[in-house]
């Protein structure tokens, strides 16, 4: 059994995220040295962050990509949770999954490289998915079962139990934000089971989704309109 309180952690997690909350109790209540770091799409990485040196890092919801001068510091493993399987590397991966009409998702715990979604894995967990879902419904079902995730290699690492490794390897290049643009495009050529699909597959609250372009006009479709 190790000693949690003679850890160091560096958490970087979601701002005003109640999963990343949960996680962060879980932390303070086991770990000893703690560092937290917290923020949004579109905030930069704290200035101070850089000066952090321990023995974990926690990458849960991160807005951020962890740059390799702070990955380097952390003696024993930089981790991270990605909200995909391993199938899905990048940005977008629920949109993606939904479009492909996928049976199966899941969420990867993976070592952290300079290079996102490439460390190697070490757990995936797997979990339905249904034809009626829309990428809201998935995104909360990912976020719960991360949460899952964390709790068994957090638990893991608390027991003194080396870090596991799993034989899946990641199935192809990590999905870029211009990829997931070009999803929510939607054209005239396009067939009316083509459309469903993308809006189905971009839909989310309040956030724009799906696209049209006419006379140099860009019309977007917001909301859960799945």
């Amino acid at each position: 059994m190790s000693d949690g309180k003679n850890i160091s952690v560096l958490f970087i997690g979601k701002k005003n995220d109640p999963y990343s909350e949960q996680a962060i109790e879980f932390i303070k209540s086991n770990f000893g040295n703690i560092d937290i770091e917290l923020g949004k799409r579109g905030d930069s990485l704290p200035e101070d962050i850089g000066w952090w040196k321990g023995e974990y890092i926690f990458s849960y919801l991160s807005p951020w990509i962890i740059p390799d001068y702070l990955l380097n510091r952390a003696s024993v493993a930089a981790i991270n949770f990605h909200p995909g399987p391993p199938e899905y590397p990048g940005i977008g991966c629920t949109n993606f999954a939904i479009y492909n009409q996928e049976l199966i998702f899941g969420m990867t715990c993976h070592h952290m490289a300079a290079k996102v979604d490439t460390g190697d894995i070490i757990a995936v967990k797997r979990f339905p998915l249904f034809s009626t879902d829309s990428v809201h419904c998935l995104t909360q079902r990912c976020y719960s079962y991360i949460l899952t995730l964390f709790y068994e290699i957090a638990s893991g690492i608390l027991e003194g139990k080396p870090l596991p490794k799993s034989e899946e390897t990641w199935q192809r290049k990590p999905y870029k934000r211009k990829e997931l643009n070009e999803l929510c495009k939607i054209t005239p050529d396009m067939s009316s089971e083509e459309i469903k699909r993308r809006i189905q597959a971009t839909s989310f609250p309040g956030m724009p989704g799906t696209y049209v372009e006419i006379g140099g006009y860009k019309f977007v479709l917001e909301g859960d309109a799945a």
